[in-house]
């Protein structure tokens, strides 16, 4: 209905269209804005005017062919701040733009829907590539036969419900050192590398919404526990704020039996042979049933 109202109004020959975007960040927040000079709303989402933000013509294209466009905005408290782009809250950040009847806004259409790829600021100002949805089919997919489990803990293809109890646990950190190690306490009721390999995602502060990888898990000398990752937060986290500790997993097949009896969701291929399976020598051992050679 909101389309073919749109194509009304617009062959009337004088319209009042602007164009509303909302931006969907990492950490699930959506922000909305227009280039009309009065706010928008619909969809549950206050599209702000005023925001500074402008976005090029769309380029599309029939067949497989990625839409693409440019959007550019000013940096400002109010709207899209640098500390947040900084932070990596807008990278992958979903994007959906209409046309719309700002007389009405039930008249309008959806001319782009895609995500934010290259993000460039500086000088007030940034500038953001959008990527339209074909954009993710230039990726390989297919199945990889390989002895680890090729599925992420807690998705579609592992199964797993990470809100079991025992494997998810919300803690306030003690202290952190270079927004890459992190004392969550004592934490006695978890197994010692229990979150190894695992998710932390932080809850509160300046750096809420991140999500990082655990690289290790180990205890100091004094009990308390202590969470590494991979890489700094690109926001720095303080004594006090809270996380949230998804237990880890190492893809191996004794893992997903022992650690979180989910063996039917397996993905991996745990006796698929070796590289050289085809030039193994003739074996030496006595036992010659067509067991492990090992």
């Amino acid at each position: 209905m909101g389309r073919e109202a749109l194509h009304a109004h617009l062959a009337e020959g004088v319209s009042t269209v602007a164009r509303a975007w909302a931006v969907t960040r990492s950490d699930g927040i959506t922000l909305g804005f227009t280039d009309h000079d009065r706010d928008l709303a619909f969809d549950g989402v206050t599209f702000k005017a005023e925001t500074g933000l402008t976005a090029r013509a769309l380029a599309q294209a029939t067949g497989l062919s990625v839409d693409n466009t440019e959007a550019m905005g000013a940096l400002t408290d109010t709207a899209i701040r640098e500390e947040d782009i900084a932070a990596g809250r807008y990278d992958g950040a979903e994007v959906t733009a209409w046309l719309v009847n700002w007389a009405d806004v039930d008249a309008r259409r959806v001319m782009f829907r895609g995500h934010i790829g290259e993000l460039r600021r500086g000088d007030g100002a940034f500038h953001a590539e959008l990527r339209g949805l074909t954009e993710r089919l230039n990726r390989p997919v297919g199945r990889v036969f390989q002895k680890p489990c090729t599925a992420v803990l807690g998705d579609s293809s592992c199964g797993f419900d990470l809100g079991t109890g025992g494997y998810r646990h919300d803690t306030a950190l003690n202290a952190v050192e270079d927004a890459r190690v992190f004392d969550c306490g004592m934490l006695s009721e978890f197994a010692d590398g229990w979150f190894q390999r695992g998710k932390l995602t932080v809850l509160s502060g300046s750096a809420s919404g991140l999500v990082a990888a655990i690289k290790r898990d180990h205890r100091t000398s004094d009990g308390s526990r202590v969470i590494e990752i991979w890489e700094p937060l690109r926001a720095k986290p303080q004594a006090g704020d809270l996380v949230r500790l998804d237990a880890g997993c190492d893809k191996q097949f004794r893992t997903c039996r022992e650690k979180f009896a989910n063996l039917i969701n397996f993905q991996g291929f745990p006796d698929v042979p070796e590289d050289d399976w085809m030039t193994v020598q003739p074996s030496s051992a006595k036992s010659k049933t067509g067991g492990s050679r090992r």
